[in-house]
């Protein structure tokens, strides 16, 4: 026997060209690729909806606490504006020479009102900017979340289509891969 000669068997070589020539292996492999690049896709979509949900449920509660801070001042405002308020009925009631200092606490409780005020309308203002970027969250992930839920479609096609080795179903996975990744781009780029 010599080392340099080597004969197959006619069953050696249907061998060798079926794992070099297959088809449907090759599809396979395709398919089993594509699905493993698509469900890193989605987990990081999935991620990226999941923290745009609690920014935007964040911001929220940051209005909240905004708003009932401007209802507490504005609670103080009245309170300060009852107390001038029984300051001048004493003005109007008391003999002149009484009256200084229920004037002068008047005038001390109008400018505490002033910046009571201003404190309670950068507090409203405050509410409605958290308010804003709230709704700006929501709408990115709602878009993270389409765009998780069409990579999702997208793997169960490669699936059927693996198991059923029908084109028209890959084809149908590649379109809505593609589809899914426009979705992410559009959320990525705060579409």
């Amino acid at each position: 026997m010599s080392d340099d000669f080597h004969v197959h068997g006619p069953h050696d070589h249907e061998l060798e060209h079926v794992s070099h020539h297959n088809s449907s292996h090759s599809f396979a492999n395709q398919i089993a690729v594509t699905t493993a690049i698509l469900a890193t896709i989605g987990a990081l979509y999935s991620y990226m909806g999941g923290a745009t949900q609690a920014n935007s449920m964040l911001y929220k509660n940051n209005a909240a606490i905004a708003k009932t801070e401007a209802s507490d001042q504005w609670n103080y405002y009245q309170a300060k504006n009852n107390r001038q308020n029984l300051n001048l009925l004493a003005l109007d009631l008391l003999p002149e020479n009484k009256r200084s200092s229920y004037e002068k606490m008047a005038g001390r409780y109008e400018q505490e009102k002033e910046e009571i005020k201003a404190k309670a309308e950068a507090l409203e203002k405050e509410s409605v900017e958290w308010n804003h970027r709230s709704d700006e969250q929501m709408h990115l992930h709602h878009r993270w979340a389409q765009a998780t839920t069409v990579i999702q479609v997208a793997i169960s096609m490669a699936a059927i289509s693996l198991l059923t080795r029908k084109r028209w179903l890959e084809w149908l996975m590649w379109g809505l891969s593609g589809v899914g990744v426009i979705s992410g781009i559009f959320a990525i780029l705060q579409i």
